[in-house]
């Protein structure tokens, strides 16, 4: 039921002839499309789902253009290349979500017909890192899906990527679209499971933010941010703090969180004279904060832990994956392509698995970093 190819090369047309021949003799009826390409071939990235679109028959298609992109045991890291899994799917089993720029935005009367009567529990979204309302875009459809209960929406569960590109950044939801969140819904018989694999470690405790403006940490545990943060790094790096740079990251835990997420955001600017640290996201009187390293050793066994979670919860067999890999992880973590793939194929198998290399990860309607998110159709 799931089908997936890949390709490289300079040429768009030449390679989106390829995937379509693939798909068209491995897979007949498929009803939708999986399309990611790296942003060397963004340009071409219109004529190419075309293509795809004519060449397969297959009316349905989403997807997002990135700095790279995976399939199956293949990863392309910032070259030209593509990657399409495409699955046999009940026409009422999903819905293509055109791209939605603003909180505000509302979905045609169709789409909340059907979220009325299917109670969709789960999406893939893909969403534009520009745009300041995309978090809260991909809040508030979260919030819109997933049923209620005694009147109170519970909220659905999505996953997906911000896109990577250096030029424009292409998704597709039907056609080419940007500047929004767009993606896919499925209805509750489309089984599926998903898990998030973290990139960084925990050097400190947790600390509370005692004092703060928006983003920029003023006091932690009573004392400034500055001197507590150099205590956590220790007495090496704090001599030079241009040595973390990349490195070291602010990590907020999740809260109500019962497996100790956190998301990380990078720090930004450090006052050496107020003892001041700017981090990128927004903090609050009595939030808690913890600092965090890349590590790849670390990042490659959660990886693998989390695949293995994962293996334990489908009994019945996977048919087909999606998998969203931050930017910096891959050949920037790593040092080398295929490690995440490798990881993933050598715990799961050889299963369909199609992905992209984003500027954040979206797991349960919230925004990541330095995350794999993974994500099975059983």
């Amino acid at each position: 039921m799931f089908t997936v190819a890949h390709a490289e090369g300079e040429d768009g047309a030449k390679v989106a002839d390829t995937l379509a021949h693939e798909i068209a003799k491995a897979n007949s009826g498929a009803t939708l499309g999986f399309v990611y390409v790296t942003d060397r071939l963004v340009d071409s990235f219109p004529a190419m789902l075309e293509t795809l679109r004519r060449r397969t028959g297959i009316p349905h298609w989403v997807g997002g253009s990135g700095m790279g992109v995976l399939a199956r045991g293949f990863e392309y890291f910032d070259r030209p290349a593509a990657a399409v899994m495409v699955a046999r799917l009940p026409a009422d089993g999903f819905r293509v979500i055109p791209s939605l720029r603003a909180r505000a935005d509302r979905l045609s009367p169709e789409h909340r017909k059907w979220i009325e009567q299917v109670s969709p529990p789960f999406g893939i979204v893909h969403g534009d890192p520009t745009n300041a309302e995309t978090p809260a875009v991909i809040e508030r459809l979260s919030l819109s899906i997933g049923g209620s209960s005694l009147g109170e929406s519970r909220g659905g569960f999505l996953v997906g990527a911000l896109t990577s590109s250096r030029a424009a950044n292409h998704q597709v939801a039907e056609t080419i679209t940007s500047g929004g969140v767009s993606g896919v819904l499925f209805a509750p018989d489309i089984p599926v499971a998903t898990g998030l694999s973290q990139g960084c470690v925990p050097i400190g405790p947790l600390h509370v933010v005692d004092e703060c403006m928006d983003n920029v940490l003023v006091t932690l545990d009573g004392r400034l941010a500055l001197d507590v943060f150099k205590e956590d790094i220790g007495d090496l790096a704090a001599r030079d703090l241009r040595r973390i740079v990349g490195h070291v990251h602010a990590a907020l835990p999740v809260k109500g969180s019962d497996t100790g997420d956190y998301v990380v955001r990078n720090l930004i600017g450090i006052d050496p004279a107020r003892g001041w640290v700017a981090i990128g996201d927004v903090a609050a009187h009595g939030d808690s904060v913890m600092f965090v390293r890349r590590d790849p050793d670390s990042a490659k066994t959660d990886l693998r832990t989390m695949a293995e979670n994962l293996k334990g919860r489908t009994r019945s067999g996977i048919k087909g994956g999606v998998y969203f890999s931050c930017v910096a992880r891959g050949p920037n973590m790593f040092g080398e392509e295929g490690l995440e793939t490798a990881v993933i194929r050598d715990v799961l198998g050889d299963i369909p698995l199609v992905g992209l290399y984003a500027g954040g990860e979206i797991s349960n309607g919230r925004i990541y970093g330095y995350t794999g998110v993974l994500t099975l159709f059983l």
